[in-house]
């Protein structure tokens, strides 16, 4: 039997990274898809590619910082599957810099798609996920919320906040069988991270340094993040909530 075998699961940033290999594990695995992002083409593009599996695909636009977009994606995506079991909260930004180097307003985006989106989605989706008899949120996270990087300030202080967050709505919503998880990966091959690194002075030196602080020495790829995230949105760890995972490389063990 498929792990996810009638669930309907809603992932955010769906349409590239470690959202659209969450979204290609979780279809491969059963589950109906409702993918979330700002743009279209990306959403577009992995719908098309769960559907010619033969996969139930929604795309929908959302902006996961506007909670009235968030509260109309989630009533959509309840009214169109009649019911929601999963939520991966994977939507992120980054931004290099002190906090003396950071403005207002860098500070405020960051902040508001990696931990106010979190907030938001889970939030919205909380009563759909207890009518269903509970469920499984799995936040992504990054190492970084759980130690710290030079220049990293707004996007350490978001991501801790997204693992404070994760610990407390664990416990609040234990008894409505909802379970909220955290999966923390280090530097993973997606469009985003690549891109930093294109930005470096040495894009190919600073490229080898980060792999030199692996111990498996090298980068995360999307699947293994979605590997883990299946795992947490499955049955499987139906005894496991509350949990902050780092998925690093040995990143934070060194």
């Amino acid at each position: 039997m498929e792990r996810l075998s009638g669930k309907v699961a809603f992932i955010t940033g769906g349409g590239t990274g470690i959202g659209r290999a969450c979204a290609l594990a979780f279809a491969a695995e059963g589950a109906q898809i409702a993918l979330a992002g700002r743009r279209k083409e990306p959403l577009a593009a992995v719908k098309r590619e769960i559907e010619s599996s033969g996969g139930n695909v929604l795309a929908v636009t959302c902006d996961v910082a506007d909670h009235k977009a968030v509260d109309a994606a989630i009533a959509r995506v309840v009214l169109h599957f009649g019911h929601l079991n999963v939520i991966v909260n994977n939507a992120g930004a980054v931004m290099v810099g002190t906090a003396e180097e950071t403005s207002e307003e860098d500070w405020s985006r960051v902040l508001a798609t990696n931990l106010t989106g979190t907030f938001l989605v889970s939030r919205a989706a909380i009563p759909a996920l207890r009518k269903s008899g509970g469920g499984s949120i799995v936040n992504i996270g990054s190492y970084l919320g759980i130690v710290a990087r030079r220049q990293r300030a707004a996007y350490c202080a978001a991501k801790a906040g997204v693992a404070g967050l994760t610990r407390a709505m664990a416990l609040d919503h234990a008894q409505d069988n909802i379970r909220v998880n955290c999966v923390c990966p280090a530097i993973v091959e997606t469009e985003m991270a690549l891109l930093s690194l294109s930005k470096a002075r040495d894009p190919e030196a600073t490229r080898k340094q980060r792999i030199a602080e692996l111990p498996l020495g090298r980068f995360g790829k999307p699947e293994d993040i979605a590997l883990m995230a299946l795992y947490l949105a499955s049955d499987e760890s139906s005894w496991v909530t509350g949990t902050v995972i780092p998925i690093d490389g040995g990143q934070t063990a060194s």
